[in-house]
């Protein structure tokens, strides 16, 4: 049934509260559990729920993500016809061409054209920045049989920050009764941000909002056209990170050290794919020590790793010291050096005897191609 299913992921947004890690990238390509890209979690729920078509709305910021994902060959989205499309800002108005998209209904505005090509007759939206192993075909056919205008995945354990997240209340048959959006507490399930709907209503959603200068999905539409339709939730119970911060980042990276999380967001029967490389495997010297850490293909450990995620390519040498650490690709700790919740983004050196420490609730980030 979701061949009947289009993939639309909104991969546009790099969120200033991320600083460092979002300098030369949007927030879908941030590196995730020393392996994967936060972009990859929902192009693999699209793909292992049979969607053949998916299109990615970027903006600016997005090279890092074009290297990543490249043709979608990784996901076997690259296809003659349809498979993955990489959709620039190329139908902005003129009033907004040198602007970011304000919201979702504006970088839909901004793919109109494209849009309207979609041959499959529903559709599902999602942002890219959430990691959550979701069951997209059980979401669409619950969509189907409740006869639902517009289905929401939400969750009852709320984890984003209330200023950037929107809610909603539920009752006792899943119908949406009330939405929030950014309130000073948490009220109800959290919006994860994924919505499913017919391609008929999407296109009149957007026109509407074109017509209306509406730029916002869920305050400009959920909030004022959404009184008027059929509003359900799917309540989703499983893990799932957002990362709207610094501090969030790190708190969601350090969870995945907990193997109970790992094996709900990895589960074997949905798997998270990502962009394939040729690594050797890791090298632990005979001095190393490395606990309760995850650590990736192609990194040398010769000094001491102790809670930390090591990312591809990470070199630990003799005498160095990493606790509660995330070290992102090609990360040189030189020897003598001692990592204290920091965050290093890729190809960060660190010299010899320094001495990096931040705290739990305010990790130390190092910029890209930093020395130190």
């Amino acid at each position: 049934m979701t061949n009947k299913l289009h993939g639309i992921i909104f991969a546009y947004r790099s969120n200033p509260q991320l600083r460092e890690l979002t300098q030369q990238r949007n927030t879908c390509s941030i590196p995730y559990g020393s392996r994967y890209r936060i972009v990859d979690f929902m192009l693999s729920n699209f793909v292992n729920a049979g969607i053949t078509d998916v299109g990615l709305i970027v903006h600016a910021n997005y090279q890092s993500l074009l290297d990543h994902v490249g043709s979608g060959k990784d996901w076997d989205l690259s296809r003659k016809h349809g498979g993955l499309r990489i959709l620039p800002p190329f139908g902005y108005s003129d009033k907004s061409r040198n602007g970011e998209y304000l919201g979702r209904m504006d970088a839909l505005a901004g793919v109109y054209s494209y849009l309207e090509h979609i041959r499959q007759d529903y559709v599902i939206l999602a942002g890219g920045d959430v990691a959550v192993n979701l069951d997209v075909k059980d979401v669409f056919e619950t969509h189907i049989r409740t006869g639902a205008d517009i289905t929401a995945v939400c969750t009852p354990v709320p984890r984003g920050d209330p200023r950037d997240s929107v809610y909603f209340t539920v009752d006792d048959d899943n119908v949406i009764t009330d939405i929030y959006a950014h309130p000073v507490n948490p009220v109800g399930c959290e919006s994860m941000e994924v919505y499913v709907m017919s391609k008929s209503l999407l296109m009149s959603l957007v026109e509407h909002s074109i017509a209306h200068n509406v730029s916002s999905f869920s305050e400009g539409v959920l909030m004022n056209v959404g009184k008027r339709l059929k509003l359900m939730s799917y309540c989703f119970t499983g893990y799932a990170a957002r990362l709207q911060s610094v501090a969030g980042y790190y708190a969601r990276s350090m969870e995945l050290l907990d193997p109970a999380i790992r094996s709900d967001l990895f589960n074997p029967m949905r798997p998270v794919k990502t962009k394939d490389r040729s690594d050797p495997s890791t090298y632990y010297g005979p001095m190393s020590k490395s606990v309760n850490s995850l650590v990736a293909d192609g990194c040398v450990i010769e000094g001491e790793v102790e809670n930390s995620i090591l990312f591809r390519g990470v070199h630990v040498e003799k005498g160095a010291k990493v606790q509660n650490c995330i070290l992102m690709q090609s990360t040189v700790v030189r020897q003598g050096a001692v990592l204290k919740y920091t965050i290093t983004d890729k190809n960060v050196h660190v010299n010899a005897g320094r001495m990096l420490m931040g705290h739990e609730t305010y990790p130390l980030a190092i910029a890209k191609n930093a020395t130190v």
